[in-house]
């Protein structure tokens, strides 16, 4: 399947969601998708039942994305069963089949830099095992499997971003904010981007004009 889609407006996913009022202020914005962290050691962790409770008001079109690290498989089934989340995001070293048996679409994310993904080739290599994702989250690796704000050598991605055909839609992540979001989707054109603390006060806690400022500044890039 054809996947060169980087005519398409970029879309937007803010993650790590924990209050009821950072998640008006992403649908008042406008962003496309909506994070919630299923895992415990992060600072952003939220149980299945709380974020049901988050996503209760939803308008409609808005996606929402369940976050994942090395996870037991029926802890992946209980929050499906509570949240009924649009697609599974899978951050640790899942392999294809472990992401594809839950019968929702995927997203898989790679901690670039990392062991194994040092070198543009190899990221590419690793990202076609997972042809079936629903798109390919690219990350900065760190200890704590996302959140950081901390960055990476977007060169990693030429092999990836110029592949033709065989490519799964791109979803930057790692270290974005208002004020360095224009100038990473116009050089890469990704489908989408993710930002968690880009859009933060503290871990956990949003802030409504951050949100507003990078929303912003994604959509005046994708022009």
């Amino acid at each position: 399947m054809t996947t060169n889609l980087s005519s398409a407006r970029t879309r937007i996913k803010i993650c790590g969601l924990t209050r009821a009022q950072d998640v008006r202020a992403c649908a008042q914005s406008g962003a496309d998708a909506l994070g919630f962290v299923f895992y415990a050691p992060s600072k952003r962790f939220v149980s299945a039942v709380h974020a049901a409770e988050l996503c209760a008001g939803l308008p409609a079109f808005i996606s929402t994305v369940a976050l994942f690290v090395n996870p037991d498989p029926q802890a992946v089934k209980d929050v499906i069963h509570t949240l009924r989340p649009s697609l599974l995001q899978f951050h640790g070293d899942e392999d294809p089949g472990f992401c594809e048996s839950f019968g929702l679409p995927y997203l898989k994310a790679f901690r670039v830099g990392g062991p194994g993904l040092d070198t543009a080739a190899n990221v590419a290599k690793t990202c076609q095992g997972f042809s079936q994702a629903a798109g390919w989250l690219f990350d900065s690796y760190t200890p704590a499997f996302g959140g950081s704000g901390q960055g990476f050598d977007h060169n990693l991605l030429s092999a990836v971003s110029s592949a033709q055909g065989t490519a799964r839609p791109m979803i930057l992540s790692g270290g974005l904010n208002a004020q360095n979001a224009r100038v990473a989707v116009q050089g890469l054109r990704p489908w989408a981007v993710d930002v968690s603390s880009g859009v933060e006060e503290s871990p956990g806690v949003k802030s409504a004009q951050k949100i507003d400022e990078f929303v912003q500044a994604i959509h005046q890039a994708s022009v």
